[in-house]
């Protein structure tokens, strides 16, 4: 236990010693605030045309969902967000040590490859969870200045924290089979493309093959965290994931490990 805090702590120091965790969460919070702002604005005048129209006819103003038309699609499109900024910060977790030469003393080290690969992947998930409590302050100027529902909101971020950790296990994967960087990035970026298309090609095939592609897809599974649901086959998708991404790091590093 001592080695994987001393591990998670020299993770979280290199991310936030460095400009890079900042540039990383600027950019991520300014993209996400743009979105926020366009979804918030157009269900705003939406809303008033709505109610002039519904004064002009006589009739009683339709009952918008800030949810379903603002919050929900803005989740989706943190979802995206992710997708092209976590590989960025995993690309480097492995492939960095073994370009400098350092991942000979993390072999010859008396810590356990497991506590490196748990204590990189705790440090990469810590700076996401930052991330996403950030963008919580948009929840809150919506909560003080309207009525969104609590629940899909809550749910919609546990949906976000999971569909995170899934990247960051993929990404941690291939960092450790390759000293580039940028492959190691592009090859994660890849990997997770192909479970998102998943869902679109069960759009174009039989009924059978399109239910097991949706049970494939990354994001088909978040859809139902994004709607305030809780299933627990989500979960369970979510976490197997992650646990395969982790146990291919671990067995790649014991390759490795056995190699030298």
């Amino acid at each position: 236990m001592r080695n994987y805090v001393a591990i998670l702590q020299k993770e979280l120091k290199s991310y936030f010693v460095s400009p890079l965790a900042y540039v990383f969460i600027f950019l991520f919070i300014l993209i996400a605030a743009l979105f926020f702002y366009l979804y918030v604005s157009s269900f705003i005048k939406y809303s008033f045309q709505a109610a002039m129209q519904a004064q002009y006819y006589r009739m009683a103003p339709p009952k918008l969902n800030i949810n379903l038309m603002a919050i929900r699609p803005l989740f989706h499109n943190i979802s995206v967000f992710a997708l092209f900024f976590l590989p960025l910060i995993t690309m480097r977790a492995f492939a960095e040590e073994k370009k400098l030469g350092t991942i000979e003393l993390i072999f010859t080290s008396p810590v356990k490859n497991i506590q490196t690969v748990l204590a990189k992947f705790s440090a990469s998930t810590i700076l996401f969870l930052v991330i996403l409590l950030l963008t919580f302050v948009y929840m809150v100027f919506l909560m003080i200045f309207g009525n969104p529902e609590i629940g899909p909101i809550l749910t919609g971020y546990l949906g976000l924290l999971f569909i995170g950790m899934v990247y960051i296990s993929v990404g941690l994967f291939f960092s450790s089979i390759t000293e580039n960087q940028i492959i190691a990035a592009v090859a994660t970026f890849g990997m997770i493309l192909v479970f998102w298309i998943f869902g679109w090609v069960a759009n174009f095939v039989g009924p059978g093959l399109a239910a097991v592609l949706q049970n494939l897809s990354v994001i088909e599974h978040f859809d139902d965290f994004s709607k305030g649901v809780l299933d627990s086959k989500h979960i369970v998708y979510y976490l197997s994931f992650i646990f395969y991404g982790i146990f291919l790091t671990y067995l790649s590093l014991e390759s490795n490990r056995w190699r030298l």
